[in-house]
């Protein structure tokens, strides 16, 4: 039995077999030069110096598989310019598939001194010369059989979308006159330019310029479901004054028009509050649709209307089945919140920052690299990694010429959200129900993403290097590496496979009303979701309620202060006029236990179960995302946990304990991963942000809960500290290093593991400090990350007279130089007056003391570099008795009451959002107003002091 070849074989079979056509005289309408009748398109492209671009050169070597492309278009009777056009791009498509490998055989040809020509230039052509025609063509795809399966692919594929886009544009031209162009014939048809991603066979978005300049979108794709949101749409705006503007559109079957949505700036700023207040709208309504991938290139900003002209993933699936969901409980509350729009500020991390790629942001620079080529159009062209360029954006609103930054319009947002989200839930009842306007988007197609686009576009990428080209093993291999991602989607890998084999990123559609999913092309998977998209809406309306819309809006304003920006460590804003009053303990314990009940109400989770917050996290030191808390002491759920725990043994309220304890459960389980992953651990770090504040955090649980089951816990954390190794390459900072570590172990008693570790510790901080006093350590100035810390802590550990106390002298010189930050603890003067007393280093005290009693209380409050980081150096002070500490302590106290009841526990974050976090949130400004009512029983968590009470320390008082 014999079988045909497949489509892609005999396509490329008959190119490299047929002699080739006459090319296209003349230019294409852009005016860019043609060689062979295609051009390569692009900006700042090398050259021989005769204007031939090195796609150009290298789209030749190609050109056997193009002519097959022109003969295939003219026998469909498609000829002329829109031909050529498509000719040219098809080529440029051609030459990214193949350039890595002609590439490589440039050098091996080079390197074999078979290249003629006395410049580099010369020999890169005569490269390209070598392989034009269709038996070099054939040739060379012979030991590239991969390669051209690829390009038979996306030359075949490609002809026929072509055709079947200018076949529907036949079909539908009068209906889309009438319905789209306002009755008005625009003219013939001048240019295609395609976008987006390919998906069934390359189809892809395209936007269609006519004649009189007019423009329309073609999406191949059902746009049942966009129907249905402008519907949505029109609803909310007959129930609110909000007035948004939505795409008009043209449906047909698998396939539709969308009109073309020009971005215009906005009138006045009127129109750019109106435009925030509407997309605070659309989010809100978008949310309760579970809407997702609302990001910048899928909305454009039309003077004061902000208008989505891709919505394809309403009652997106949150989550597969339980196998594959989050057992914390903050998490699975953000991926069911507003944050899943994608429309809210999504930063993405890379190695070059990071870009905000919202339907809110938009507009930044690529944080990934991208391949790209060095020396083009030269015989020593060779492949390189640069930054990326993020499409232009059109999604922000414009006036007088500038962007408009959208962090700044906060409150214009959540009046839009508001008034939205109060009205759905008003009238609940019209969406739910048999007869609910839900249940006509029950059948509608919606796209189901699996996985992040970006990952399918970097395996199509990394899959065109020639050793996946050789042979289907080798692309295999890449392209397998989807099953290993994650167990819970196999059932979908064939499928994925499939379609990157075909050239295309993955596409998965679903329907609201169903738990399967269809691959691209139809095939069935049943029951891949946990649950359909429908009920997961309509229970979602049904629960609206007060706290959920608090909730949300929280999350919108967090996620507006994450904005890019530069991170400062250090609060210089004051109040100025805040009473002063005499703070007495009842006092401070009252406010501080009001700050608890906003952490216990802001809680997700059950009583008795897991429990955990969402809050603000500075990652990196670079950038703030909105996140579900983490295990650590700085700004996770341990940190909140002794907060709440220190609350309940001041007021005896059984609450704050049983909170505190279902906060820690996950701890066991994140050390026993961690020991499993080493090189996690070693990233977590021994110093407060990690194990070294973990293992404080539980030392002192165990006493505040009374819980001695928390030993083992603490026995498993020291065990895994101690298989952690030192990297002499790190700087062993307070924050996340050894002086952190040593720290944490000095305030741990009865476990050995403890010692062993400090002095350990202790060792490599002298050693560090003596490589600091050679020049040969560079580190931030202050407390948590500088010498500073390295100063107080050895100036803890050691005795008059022996290396440690010496090293810490030392330590506390060595940045000297560097002006402190403000007046908090990690940077600021506080931390340095700190360092500089336990090191027994000559300071002036009377300065800085009198200094601390008369300036303004800061407007920040937090532990980190706000005002109670300032005050602890004074209650240090105070505790051993110098002159004037505790007088200017007692003031403090009464203008940080005084600023709490005034203004609120105003956080260290960015606008100051509320964050349940310890060093810069909520947890640690209650934390310092009871460290100020009661010094003697609330130990200092930001010098991981001992349950028993604060270190005295042995260090001989500094000169004053």
């Amino acid at each position: 039995m014999t079988h045909s070849a497949p489509a892609w074989a005999e396509y490329v079979e008959r190119s490299t077999s047929l002699p080739p056509s006459a090319p296209a005289a003349g230019r294409d309408p852009a005016g860019t030069g043609v060689i062979g009748g295609y051009t390569s398109g692009g900006a700042a492209a090398a050259t021989d110096g005769s204007g031939t671009d090195w796609r150009q050169a290298l789209m030749r070597c190609l050109e056997p598989l193009l002519d097959s492309a022109r003969r295939d278009l003219a026998a469909a009777g498609h000829t002329g310019v829109l031909a050529e056009q498509f000719l040219q791009r098809l080529g440029l498509r051609l030459v990214k598939l193949a350039a890595r490998t002609l590439v490589l055989e440039l050098a091996r040809a080079r390197d074999r001194g078979e290249l003629a020509g006395d410049t580099p230039a010369a020999r890169f052509l005569d490269f390209t010369h070598r392989l034009v025609g269709g038996s070099e063509l054939a040739e060379f795809l012979a030991a590239y059989p991969v390669l051209a399966r690829v390009l038979g692919e996306s030359c075949r594929q490609g002809v026929e979308g072509h055709l079947e886009l200018l076949a529907r544009l036949a079909e539908d031209r009068e209906s889309l006159v009438t319905g789209l162009l306002d009755g008005r014939d625009p003219g013939t048809l001048t240019s295609i330019d395609p976008g987006g991603d390919p998906h069934r066979g390359g189809r892809c978005t395209a936007i269609l310029t006519f004649a009189d300049g007019r423009r329309l979108v073609y999406k191949p794709r059902s746009l049942e479901l966009h129907q249905h949101f402008n519907a949505f749409v029109d609803w909310l705006n007959a129930k609110t004054a909000v007035d948004i503007r939505t795409a008009r559109l043209l449906t047909r079957d698998g396939y539709g028009w969308l009109e073309y949505v020009v971005h215009e700036p906005c009138a006045d700023f009127a129109g750019v509050r109106r435009f925030y207040q509407r997309q605070g709208a659309l989010l809100a309504l978008l949310y309760v649709l579970d809407g997702t991938d609302m990001h910048f290139e899928n909305l454009i900003a039309a003077g004061d209307q902000p208008v989505l002209v891709d919505v394809e993933t309403l009652f997106h699936p949150s989550r597969l089945p339980a196998t594959a969901s989050s057992h914390d409980p903050a998490d699975r509350a953000l991926v069911a919140s507003v944050y899943r729009t994608a429309l809210l500020p999504l930063l993405v991390p890379g190695e070059f920052g990071v870009a905000d790629v919202s339907g809110l942001g938009g507009g930044s620079t690529a944080p990934m690299s991208v391949v790209d080529w060095a020396d083009a159009g030269l015989d020593s062209m060779h492949l390189v990694r640069r930054p990326g360029q993020t499409p232009i954006a059109a999604n922000r609103p414009m006036l007088d010429g500038a962007t408009i930054e959208p962090r700044e319009h906060e409150i214009a947002v959540l009046t839009g959200f508001r008034a939205a989200y109060e009205a759905i839930a008003r009238h609940r009842e019209e969406f739910l129900g048999p007869d609910g306007m839900l249940t006509q988007c029950a059948s509608d197609e919606l796209r189901f993403v699996p996985r992040s686009t970006s990952l399918y576009k970097g395996l199509l990428d990394e899959s065109t290097h020639p050793d996946a080209l050789r042979d289907a093993a080798g692309r295999s291999q890449l392209l397998d590496l989807l099953w290993d991602a994650d167990e819970s989607l196999h059932a979908i890998v064939p499928q994925e496979l499939a379609d990157l084999w075909a050239g295309d990123v993955p596409l998965f559609t679903a329907r609201p009303d169903s738990t399967d999913v269809w691959a691209s092309d139809g095939t069935r998977i049943a029951d891949v979701l946990a649950m359909t998209g429908l009920a997961a809406v309509e229970a979602k309306i049904a629960s609206l309620s007060d706290v959920d819309e608090h909730r949300q809006t929280w999350l919108i304003s967090a996620s507006l202060a994450t904005r890019p920006e530069p991170i400062k460590h250090a609060s210089t804003r004051t109040r100025q006029h805040v009473g002063t009053t005499e703070a007495d303990p009842d006092q401070l314990l009252a406010a501080a236990t009001d700050i608890a009940d906003e952490i216990v109400a802001q809680v997700i989770g059950e009583t008795g179960g897991a429990a955990n917050w969402l809050g603000l996290e500075l990652l990196d030191d670079h950038h703030w995302a909105v996140r579900p808390m983490g295990a650590g002491l700085s700004n996770g759920y341990t940190g909140a946990a002794l907060f709440l725990a220190q609350v309940g043994a001041l007021t005896g309220a059984g609450k704050y304990y049983e909170l505190a304890r279902d906060a820690i459960r996950p701890i066991p389980l994140l050390l026993e991963a961690l020991a499993g992953d080493l090189e996690s651990a070693h990233f977590v770090g021994p110093g407060f942000h990690g194990l070294g504040g973990i293992s404080y955090g539980l030392h002192r649980l165990s006493t505040l809960l009374g819980d001695s089951g928390l030993t083992s816990w603490l026995a498993a954390s020291l065990e895994l500290t101690e298989q952690l190794t030192t990297d002499p390459t790190e700087f062993p900072s307070y924050v996340e290093g050894a002086a952190g570590g040593l720290a944490a172990m000095q305030a741990i008693t009865g476990l050995p593991a403890a010692g062993r570790l400090a002095e350990r510790y202790a060792d490599h901080l002298v050693t560090t400090v003596e490589s600091g006093l050679r020049g040969r350590v560079a580190a931030e100035h202050g407390f948590a990350r500088g010498f500073q810390g390295i100063a107080w802590t050895l100036g803890q550990y050691g005795v008059p007279g022996d290396r440690y106390l010496d090293a810490a002298r030392t330590a506390a010189d060595l940045d000297r130089r560097n002006a402190p930050a403000g007046h908090g603890w990690c940077s600021g003067d506080a931390g340095t007056a700190l360092a500089r007393a336990a090191a027994g280093v000559p300071a002036d005290l009377d300065s800085y003391l009198r200094a601390a009693a008369e300036r303004p209380v800061l407007a920040d409050l937090s532990l980190c570099h706000g005002e109670l980081g300032a005050v602890e150096s004074l209650m240090w002070l105070a505790a051993r008795e110098y002159p004037t500490a505790e007088a200017a302590r007692r003031r403090r106290a009464g203008l940080v009451l005084a600023a709490v009841q005034q203004y609120g526990p105003q956080c260290g974050t960015p606008r100051a959002v509320p964050s349940p976090g310890l060093l810069t949130g909520l947890a640690g400004i209650g934390y310092g107003l009871l460290r100020l009512a009661y010094p003697e029983r609330v130990p200092s968590v930001l010098l991981l002091e001992p349950t028993a009470g604060s270190r005295c320390g042995t260090a001989p008082k500094p000169t004053l």
